[in-house]
């Protein structure tokens, strides 16, 4: 890769440990997706920060770092183990209530913004067109590359907190204009959200990079979130864009047939002992929906629903909180289906979430069966 002088000067450490660090995760990442040079970028969303996945290496590494690592640019934070509001209600041992508490400090020292969400597309304003950023969760790399006109590559936990102390990234494929070698093409006629992301669940295992999509129409902002929350489950596929794509495009239909390959594959449980709704986590839009279709109906059984807290407290203003609660809700922030400790095999057999993302890691990460539905369908059959 092409250095500046400044750049080769940290690499040396010149500048300190933590950016010699920072410059060596990035420069080999570089070199391994081809990229010739570093570029700046004006934002980096990190993940690595639920104590579930990065356990006690990871917690004594940011604790360690954090006496004199500071971020560079916006950085925003992935969800954590729980939500400080209601821990106590969810009987976690108070070791890893301290370790999550420590990674939290940690990083709010570094100047980290904790958002503890993985929308950040939807509580915080998008930077203008072909801007550049540094993503490491999955759906939301794909949300930016492929909706919000951002550019990002596919980071890692390491390269996008090398990426917020350094305020530069590899200047890698994604970030390029650049042409699929696939093309999906929808064929399932009145696709709900989890229709969208099977289709997306189906799109990272058969794309590379990115795929194309045709068939579909315009496509709203809680489809889109849907199939990036499957496709950045998948595979390493980390952009998609509408159309048939050039000519010579390795063409690939979804039908019911490859749907219900996916539902199979997910769905282990014909029923669930809990609900979750959430992951990535309900916007303020999904919240309304659920509240409208719930019409006063409460749930049989638990219903855990997942949102970032600042969609919490503007979901209280309206009411939604109160009509949610009324219904049986228990409503999370700073948390996520995804990798959640408070799901464990230990007191549940089956989930029922309308989640691709979810269903995979509660099935593969938790070790509890899924119950897949759509949001209509848990309405309908989970409630009275």
């Amino acid at each position: 890769m092409e250095l500046t002088k400044e750049e080769e000067s940290a690499l040396k450490g010149e500048q300190g440990e933590i950016m010699q660090m920072a410059y060596r995760i990035l420069v080999a990442t570089g070199e391994a997706t081809d990229a010739e040079r570093l570029i700046p970028i004006e934002w980096a969303h990190l993940s690595g920060v639920n104590y579930n996945t990065i356990g006690d290496a990871g917690e004594e590494f940011l604790s360690s770092i954090s006496k004199d690592a500071r971020v560079k640019v916006k950085t925003t934070l992935n969800p954590m183990g729980f939500d400080i509001d209601n821990v106590s209600d969810y009987n976690l041992d108070q070791n890893f209530i301290s370790k999550q508490l420590s990674i939290k400090k940690s990083y709010q020292m570094m100047g980290v913004t904790p958002s503890f969400s993985c929308i950040p597309y939807e509580i915080f304003d998008i930077p203008k067109k072909d801007t550049q950023v540094a993503f490491a969760e999955s759906n939301a790399a794909i949300h930016a590359n492929s909706y919000d006109n951002l550019k990002t590559n596919k980071e890692s936990a390491f390269s996008a907190l090398a990426s917020a102390l350094t305020g530069k990234s590899p200047y890698s494929s994604l970030r390029k204009e650049d042409s699929p070698n696939i093309t999906i093409r929808m064929k399932v006629k009145n696709p709900n959200e989890l229709t969208y992301g099977m289709l997306g669940f189906f799109a990272g295992k058969v794309g590379d990079s990115s795929v194309n999509i045709s068939g579909l129409g315009q496509m709203d902002r809680r489809q889109c979130k849907a199939m990036c929350g499957g496709m950045g489950t998948s595979g390493t596929c980390a952009k998609f864009l509408f159309g048939e794509g050039d000519s010579d495009c390795e063409k690939v239909d979804f039908d019911k047939k490859e749907m219900q390959n996916v539902h199979d594959e997910l769905n282990t449980a014909e029923k669930g002992d809990v609900i979750t709704l959430g992951s990535p986590q309900l916007g303020l839009e999904e919240i309304s929906d659920l509240v409208g279709k719930l019409k006063g109906r409460s749930f049989k059984k638990r219903c855990l629903v997942f949102t970032p807290r600042t969609v919490k407290e503007q979901a209280k203003k309206i009411g939604y909180t109160n009509d949610l609660e009324r219904a049986g809700c228990e409503i999370l922030s700073d948390c996520c289906t995804c990798l959640t400790p408070l799901i464990s095999n230990e007191d549940v057999d089956a989930v029922t979430t309308n989640s691709i993302k979810g269903a995979f890691y509660l099935k593969n990460s938790n070790g509890v069966d899924v119950n897949l539905k759509s949001l209509s369908e848990i309405v309908e059959d989970e409630t009275r």
